[in-house]
């Protein structure tokens, strides 16, 4: 039998008029592999604000009770042409009690139990999801759980990525951020370098406080000299950016020629060959990615995606990454919210602005019940 519950969709027309409305909807039975979960909690992460808002003008958009209406800039139209017309769910990730089950082994297994899924339409009171990407959670509550997938995973995919590639040090250019704090923590347990790059006085705090060694402000007026000085301290000419556009890449790339350039022995007018890489795996800014000449040939940029990263490491290797995840749940990965708002409150203007700005330490919770 069919249950029925509230569930966000978002809407771009060809004109560029983005709706983002609560819905009441009808959720199959689950059938093999599937389960249904009464879901708790949901957190906003940045990857979930591109399908939800991308670059909408929210300040003149029209609020009425769990909808809004607004209009998206022509360039960001263009680029979202692929999704016109079509009303998608959101919300990649969240928390709560699976209700209902099909028929395989591994679904029935998870019943009545509360476990962290992702199934790409958390914004709603209950989701099918499958048991294999289905984590339970034992005694830990939904909002624990709520955000054990996304930022978790990413950041240990981080450090896999880098051992795999022979790598003893990252270098990351959002530290303070929830994703940064945790990837500070794996890097200390797992013995790997790690030069982060922030914005404010506050944040060289913050993580100074959880153990960082290496923390340079890009606010600093010798900013290029500290972090030039932490990556010759690290080995750190393998990155991670989260903002994409504007000149944070060349300006990493730049430190990492430096350093490689005095360790030279002899002159080359093509610049060091030390390899250097920064992958790219968020849009914070959507502007475009700048490039400048001044750090010789051996560079290479490309993107990072969680998911086809995890395809590519295969089961076993998911597997373990899950399994620490749970048994450090409230320690490595713990996660921190700002505000806790239900489907209704979270499509207000005031919520919206506030989420939608990105600040570090400022993350929101969806509670679909309360």
């Amino acid at each position: 039998m069919a249950t029925t519950g509230k569930q966000l969709f978002t809407t771009l027309e060809e004109d560029g008029t983005l709706t983002v409305a609560i819905e009441e909807v009808s959720f199959p039975d689950p059938t093999g592999k599937q389960v249904l979960v009464k879901m708790e909690a949901a957190p906003i992460n940045p990857s979930d604000l591109a399908i939800l808002v991308g670059g909408a003008d929210l300040e003149n958009a029209e609020y009425s009770e769990g909808k809004f209406v607004a209009k998206m800039p022509e360039q960001a139209n263009k680029g979202s042409k692929a999704r016109h017309g079509m009303k998608l769910p959101a919300g990649n990730e969240g928390a709560g009690t699976v209700i209902a089950a099909g028929d395989d082994e591994a679904a029935q297994a998870l019943m009545g139990q509360r476990v962290s899924c992702v199934p790409g339409n958390a914004y709603s009171q209950y989701c099918i999801a499958d048991a294999g990407m289905c984590l339970p959670l034992g005694d830990h509550s939904a909002e624990e759980g709520a955000s054990a997938f996304v930022n978790p995973m990413t950041a240990l995919g981080f450090v896999e990525n880098a051992k795999m590639d022979g790598q003893e040090a990252i270098l990351h250019t959002v530290g303070a951020s929830n994703l940064g704090q945790m990837l500070t923590r794996i890097c200390q347990e797992d013995g790997i370098g790690l030069v982060n790059i922030v914005r404010k006085s506050d944040q060289v705090d913050l993580l100074k406080d959880i153990g960082a060694t290496h923390v340079v402000n890009s606010s600093d007026d010798d900013f290029m000299d500290q972090l030039t000085s932490a990556i010759d301290a690290t080995g750190a000419f393998y990155g991670y950016d989260p903002v994409g556009g504007g000149k944070l890449v060349d300006t990493a790339f730049k430190a990492m020629e430096r350093v490689a350039v005095s360790r030279m022995t002899e002159y080359s007018r093509y610049g060091s060959n030390q390899p250097k890489r920064m992958f790219i795996y968020g849009r914070l800014d959507t502007g475009a990615t700048i490039l400048t000449p001044g750090y010789g040939f051996g560079w290479t940029l490309s993107g990072w995606l969680l998911f086809p990263f995890l395809q590519s490491v295969g089961q076993d290797v998911m597997g373990r990454m899950r399994q620490r995840v749970r048994d450090n749940l409230t320690t490595t990965f713990a996660s921190h919210y700002k505000e806790r708002v239900n489907l209704e409150e979270m499509l207000t203007k005031d919520a919206l602005m506030d989420y939608s700005a990105m600040k570090t330490g400022e993350k929101y919770l969806v509670t679909p019940w309360s």
